[in-house]
């Protein structure tokens, strides 16, 4: 099973309460051992370190890097084909920018579901859903 992570998954799963944390953390590892993939987008790197950067936080910075530096993690790029499909489900679910861009990118990727913490994604019926 490939699951893309949206910026709010990978916030929880690394900085998050513990008991979210465990939801992500537990969700990677049934996902590692059956040999799925973890998939994400360059928008999710820029969520997880803007406000780190603004507190002064290189700890955190460190840690979200080497995430985002991982083996067992897919960065994608942003196209305009993204952002196509992204102008579509923006406007036919209502969904903010950086959402319906998380959401084309896993479309796009071709992964089986998106994990997040973003009730409003969850609209979306185009592509599976869990929430964190």
């Amino acid at each position: 099973m490939n699951i893309y992570l949206d910026a709010s998954a990978i916030i929880y799963g690394i900085e998050g309460k513990e008991e979210l944390r465990g939801v992500v953390l537990d969700w990677i590892a049934k996902t590692e051992s059956r040999g799925g993939i973890f998939l994400t987008s360059l928008l999710s790197r820029l969520e997880c370190r803007v406000l780190p950067l603004r507190r002064g936080q290189t700890e955190l910075i460190a840690r979200y890097d080497a995430f985002f530096l991982s083996r067992s993690l897919i960065v994608v790029d942003i196209g305009s084909s993204v952002i196509d499909l992204a102008t579509d489900l923006r406007v036919g679910y209502g969904l903010k920018t950086p959402d319906a861009i998380h959401v084309a990118t896993a479309m796009e990727c071709g992964a089986d579901l998106i994990l997040t913490g973003d009730r409003d994604t969850t609209r979306c019926k185009d592509i599976r859903v869990e929430m964190v």
